[in-house]
Formats: C-alpha cells, sequence, structure tokens
C-alpha cells in the first residue's frame, strides 16, 4: 500500500512542478506549485518524518507562497506589455535543460541502491536532536538561509514601494 501511495505522491509531485514550469498564468503557477509542496510533505509522511512535513507545509505552502504571490501581484504582469523572448534564447533555455536531464540522468545510473537501515535509532527524528544538529553542525548554512530570506522579503518590499518622484509629475 504504501509503494501505491508513492507513486501517487510522485506522480502529483512531478505533474504539479511540470505544470508549475508550463502554465501562462503565474497565479496558476504558483498554484501548481503549492500542490507540488504537499506531494513533497507526503513523501516526509511516508518517511516518518512528521515535523519535517508540517514545518514544510507551514514555510513553503504558506508563508514563501504567500510572499511569491505578493510579489507577482505587485509586478502587475500583463501579456501585452511582456516582451516575448528571442528565438536563440529559448533555444539555449531547451539545450541546456536538456543537457541538465543528461546529467541527472547519467547521475542516477551510477548511483548505488539505497539500503534500508535495519536498526534504528529513535531519537533520530526527535525535535531536540532536530535544533542540536541544525545549531551546531550546520551553523552557517541555517543562517546563510535565513539572510536569504530576510533579503528575499526586504526585495519584495522595494518592489512593492511606489516611486514617490513618478507620482509627482
Amino acid at each position: 500500500m504504501t509503494l501505491y501511495i508513492f507513486y501517487f505522491l510522485s506522480f502529483v509531485a512531478i505533474f504539479c512542478g511540470l505544470m508549475t514550469v508550463f502554465s501562462r498564468n503565474p497565479i496558476h503557477s504558483v498554484l501548481y506549485l503549492i500542490g507540488c509542496f504537499f506531494a513533497i510533505a507526503g513523501h516526509y509522511l511516508l518517511l516518518e518524518a512528521e515535523f519535517l512535513a508540517v514545518v514544510h507545509i507551514i514555510v513553503y505552502a504558506g508563508a514563501i507562497m504567500v510572499l511569491f504571490l505578493f510579489t507577482l501581484m505587485m509586478m502587475n504582469l500583463n501579456e501585452q506589455i511582456e516582451k516575448h523572448k528571442p528565438a536563440l534564447a529559448r533555444m539555449a533555455a531547451v539545450i541546456a535543460s536538456g543537457l541538465l536531464m543528461l546529467v541527472l540522468i547519467a547521475i542516477l545510473k551510477k548511483a548505488d541502491t539505497l539500503t534500508v537501515a535495519t536498526n534504528q535509532n529513535d531519537a533520530i527524528g526527535t525535535i531536540k536532536n532536530l535544533g542540536k544538529i541544525l545549531l551546531d553542525e550546520y551553523f552557517f548554512p541555517f543562517e546563510f538561509a535565513s539572510v536569504l530570506f530576510l533579503t528575499a522579503m526586504v526585495g519584495a518590499v522595494l518592489l512593492a514601494k511606489k516611486d514617490k518622484s513618478k507620482v509627482a509629475s
């Protein structure tokens, strides 16, 4: 049964990811991205990482998606004023993504199969151990991520801010 749930969640994640990229409406892309986040949270639940699943939903599907929607609505994207990309840029993007896909396939073919751990420690997934690892071993990446989020929030505020010199004239 778990295998069928895994396949279903994988299908939903891949489908929503592709629809995020190929959807013409940016709001629909954000909604598909939220669906992808829920599918990934389902994978966390299958791995018995309930805390990560809940944090993933709260942080990504909640806070980050609100930030994306806020930025999209402040940018006021209209098809009439949006310039289309030249054919050369589109062809370069297709070639680059194809090369990336080939590299990923080559990596997956060379990867060893994963083995299932037989003796699991019950204290591995606790919040206490997670906090200890985050603030000991991964302190600098953790702080870097918080600075990155702060920069994204400042960027969103600057995009939303009206230029007073244009309003006055």
